[in-house]
């Protein structure tokens, strides 16, 4: 996200210039909890507690998994994109365990059953014999070019980790019209060059996420929508939480820093509210797939 707007991931050919430390603790700390409902619903969905062996790719700073943890669940994250949100999610998952450890003192399993990698999927193995029985990419997708091809590559790498009819996770943003903040997104596209250049911001899809799991090889096994407003103190946190995700990273490349914050500044006026904070409905979609 990293209630968020998730981080997207940026093709390398981008090199924005910004603070990406700074960035990861904006995502942590102001937009990552605006996808909290999403998560709430996926687990509730597919019953995550103690049986739950689940692998997280993308994982970001963790928010997902530590509520995952917090039902019981074994959690492995994956994320080889940013350093500086894996490091959040160390913080957050093992908060006083020394490196290689997986577990600690009795009663604090909700905290410490997880493993948190930087590589390729395949370094998650060792789940035991069965394999994953969930695997989830809650980071939504499909609103960056190429982002959907990179994610079935992805998907395609972990899906032998996990067992007969595991479920697969993904999600997205719903529909452009039920979304509030996909006139403010429209300013990551403006200045950032060519509409299918990689990187750049495009609307969501209808069939994003069904086209992901068709590339993975994967049976989609239902979907739904969940409600996910965006709500911010003011607008310097709404503008912060919203450069968090990287969506607006080939825009700053394209353009500079300043623009683009001045390009957000104005499309977010509209959804101010007379006592400063700044509130946009959002809904967000999931679909759920099994390994065959």
């Amino acid at each position: 996200m990293t209630p968020t707007l998730v981080r997207q991931h940026v093709s390398h050919a981008v090199a924005p210039r910004v603070d990406r430390s700074a960035r990861a603790r904006d995502w942590s700390e102001i937009q990552e909890r605006m996808l909290v409902p999403l998560y709430e619903t996926v687990y509730d969905r597919l019953d995550v507690g103690p049986a739950t062996r689940l692998l997280g790719l993308r994982c970001g700073a963790g928010l997902a998994l530590l509520m995952a943890a917090s039902r019981g669940a074994a959690v492995t994250g994956v994320d080889s994109a940013s350093p500086e949100r894996l490091a959040l999610a160390r913080e957050r998952l093992l908060p006083a365990l020394p490196p290689g450890r997986r577990s600690g003192p009795p009663g604090t399993r909700a905290r410490t059953a997880a493993r948190l990698l930087d590589g390729p999927p395949r370094d998650a193995a060792g789940a035991g014999a069965d394999g994953y029985t969930v695997v989830t990419v809650l980071e939504p997708t499909g609103g960056l070019a190429g982002d959907a091809e990179g994610l079935g590559d992805l998907l395609a790498a972990a899906v032998p980790l996990a067992g007969h009819g595991a479920a697969v996770v993904l999600a997205g943003w719903g529909p452009p019209e039920r979304c509030a903040t996909s006139s403010v997104l429209r300013v990551a596209a403006e200045p950032a060059g060519p509409p299918r250049g990689p990187g750049r911001w495009r609307p969501a899809r209808r069939d994003d996420l069904e086209e992901v799991a068709q590339r993975a090889g994967l049976r989609p096994d239902g979907s739904g929508r969940v409600a996910c407003p965006f709500g911010y103190a003011d607008l310097d946190s709404a503008v912060r939480g919203l450069l968090s995700t990287g969506l607006f990273d080939a825009a700053i490349a394209a353009t500079d820093a300043r623009r683009v914050d001045k390009g957000l500044t104005e499309a977010l006026d509209p959804h101010r509210r007379p006592d400063g904070t700044v509130w946009m409905p959002n809904v967000f979609r999931y679909l759920v797939a099994r390994v065959p």
